[in-house]
């Protein structure tokens, strides 16, 4: 694809439809007078074809307009975010149509009401550059908009676990072993499998593999545990059985080339994810787990390490099957990360089903609520020294009244020195919920109130505080004003 032609010809034809709305002509009207077919001009338009000389000359003699105007790739004020978001090729990287949407029917929204989508565009751009957006961060950001307007279950790649385990006779009865996964890899997809220490190289040292795809060799870092092994040996039959060629060559991902990259990573992950934790295995032993009215917190982690896989594999599974198998679509997911010795917790992750849940990242420095338990269970694994801490809570956030049942596991992060991570899925408390969750009202469960940050946090005597409620006070400052100002209008009118 020739972005610089394809920018060229979506100028001219968003200059052209410009034009011709502002001297109030269809686009029947135009062709009738220049001769020229409506086809012709709508393709014309839409970008898709760029006229040669003689044929913008009639257009410019019809209009009015000179040739140089035309031509020019210089756009009008309120053309101009725009074109800037054209020649940098964004629309051409991010595939439009996964979301239902056409290139050409964002050129015609753009070009029909051009001050009000650039505004918003500028607008767009202004708050990334101001959080310092990176390209990556926008690819991700669109993946996350993706997966949530699916219900984070794709059907088709479900689908393609279930021909993969016919094909290969793999038993999804039970857990697949490591050893399976490495066969597979090696004699049917030719694969050298090395393991190499990572941390010698000080570069390498956040890696868990790498593939180099001239020789087929995938090196994996002694450092690995069986549950990161079996992961990335199951991406790589992902990447092979779904005949993925645009991928990434690390894991972690370093950086993005484009969104086909994050989305075939993606695409790698689910499979691996269904691969590991076969729907039908995982949901049974949910409704097992559901079945007992006075569960324990080692039965949880029992049914993580059932499987050979890590707490946020098992959690990221959950947001697949919840909502498709246990109709529990108001939940979310988040992962936070925790430098010992430090004072803040960072959301490094997070998903929101059906809408956005009341906990969600926030880019403005501000402290995360230290009553979640997803703060706690960091706190805890720390303090205990424990390999895994897991605990649950019924969240209930102070502003709205939404209560939510959270599950939690910290462990350390194996891409981080001296760094815990929690793994939280929290799941919307109504009537549905507890149909499924009989023991929801058991007293064992503690509710705790909760907020989302410290600073807009309106808990009366919260011991846990790390900030005041400085932005909830600056609010409630500004709404008596508005509360005085309206006083005075209704008096004075």
């Amino acid at each position: 694809m020739d972005i610089e032609k394809d920018y060229i010809k979506l100028i001219f034809g968003l200059k052209l439809k410009q034009v011709r709305t502002q001297k109030n002509l269809s686009l029947f009207g135009l062709a009738k007078l220049t001769n020229l077919s409506k086809s012709y001009l709508n393709e014309i338009e839409k970008g898709k074809k760029y006229p040669k000389t003689d044929k913008i000359l009639l257009l410019c003699e019809h209009l009015d307009v000179s040739y140089d105007q035309m031509v020019s790739l210089k756009l009008d004020n309120n053309l101009a975010p725009i074109g800037e978001i054209l020649k940098s090729g964004i629309l051409k990287e991010i595939p439009l149509e996964l979301f239902g949407i056409q290139e050409a029917d964002l050129i015609d929204i753009i070009a029909n009401a051009p001050a009000k989508v650039n505004a918003f565009i500028s607008t767009i751009i202004e708050i990334a550059q101001h959080y310092n957006l990176s390209r990556e961060s926008f690819f991700l950001a669109a993946l996350r908009s993706y997966q949530e307007a699916h219900s984070n279950y794709f059907e088709d790649l479900e689908e393609k676990v279930i021909e993969f385990s016919k094909s290969f006779q793999i038993n999804l009865d039970s857990k697949i072993t490591i050893e399976e996964l490495e066969a597979i890899l090696k004699e049917e997809y030719d694969y050298t499998i090395k393991e190499i220490a990572f941390t010698d190289q000080e570069a390498l040292g956040d890696l868990r593999s790498i593939y180099v795809p001239k020789s087929k060799t995938l090196l994996l870092s002694a450092e690995i545990d069986d549950p990161q092994r079996a992961f990335i040996l199951a991406k790589e039959i992902a990447y092979n059985y779904l005949k993925i060629s645009d991928r990434l060559l690390t894991f972690s991902w370093i950086k993005f080339d484009n969104f086909d990259q994050v989305l075939h990573n993606f695409y790698a992950s689910y499979f691996a994810g269904a691969l590991l934790l076969p729907r039908q295995l995982v949901v049974d032993k949910i409704n097992d787990f559901l079945n007992n009215e006075k569960p324990n917190p080692e039965e949880f982690v029992a049914l993580i390490e059932s499987f050979e896989v890590s707490p946020e594999s098992f959690y990221q599974r959950l947001t697949n099957l919840l909502p498709k198998d246990f109709h529990l679509k108001n939940l979310f997911f988040l992962r936070m990360s925790h430098k010992i010795g430090s004072d803040f917790y960072q959301i490094k992750k997070e998903l929101h089903i059906t809408n956005q849940q009341e906990p969600h990242a926030n880019e403005t420095n501000e402290h995360y609520c230290r009553r979640w338990v997803s703060v706690k269970t960091i706190d805890e694994a720390i303090k205990q020294n424990k390999p895994h801490f897991f605990d649950a809570q019924i969240s209930s956030y102070v502003h709205s009244g939404n209560e939510y049942l959270v599950f939690s596991s910290a462990t350390k992060d194996p891409f981080m020195q001296d760094t815990i991570r929690s793994i939280s899925v929290g799941i919307l408390i109504n009537p549905t919920m507890k149909k499924k969750f009989k023991f929801i009202e058991g007293k064992p469960l503690v509710k705790r109130i909760v907020g989302v940050t410290c600073e807009t946090c309106d808990v009366k005597d919260c011991l846990e505080r790390a900030s005041p409620p400085i932005e909830l006070e600056k609010k409630k400052r500004h709404d008596n004003t508005d509360a005085v100002v309206q006083q005075f209008i209704n008096q004075y009118s």
